[in-house]
């Protein structure tokens, strides 16, 4: 029984919890690639994690492969993506659950599609870029585990 009003319903979850996936691709030297955020988009400026949301009835994996060809023009198969870490933040009236992946494998060069720049950094050298706030949290996480 909830205490809501008669006639007023209750927002679900999925209007309030916005999924995004993204990855860490890692190079050889153990480097991973950032993506800078273009001009005219929230958070303009900010270096993160490539990836994207997750649309209705799509797997996070499919999503993550889908935004990584449009982004970056990269092919990720879906059996080397490792589930990595997540990270939440709220975001307006709603909250971004960030479901982080990391990949050693692809094909292709990444090329900055919708991205103002890309950069390759050690996760130690996250630290100094102005990264978006649930980014941040997966910098140490990131260390770790590469």
């Amino acid at each position: 029984m909830t205490n809501d009003p008669p006639g007023r319903s209750r927002p679900s979850s999925n209007d309030l919890i916005l999924p995004v996936v993204a990855a860490a691709l890692v190079d050889i030297e153990g480097r991973v690639l950032l993506q800078q955020r273009p001009e005219g988009k929230s958070l303009a400026g900010l270096w993160e994690f490539p990836g994207g949301k997750v649309e209705p009835g799509e797997t996070p994996e499919a999503a993550l492969i889908r935004e990584l060809e449009e982004e970056l023009a990269i092919a990720v198969p879906h059996a080397c993506l490792a589930p990595a870490a997540f990270a939440s933040a709220p975001l307006g009236n709603r909250h971004l659950l960030l479901l982080l992946y990391i990949t050693r494998k692809w094909s292709g060069v990444p090329r900055a599609i919708e991205a103002t720049a890309l950069r390759w950094v050690r996760p130690t050298d996250m630290h100094a870029l102005p990264m978006p706030p649930a980014d941040r949290p997966l910098i140490g996480l990131l260390d770790a585990l590469i």
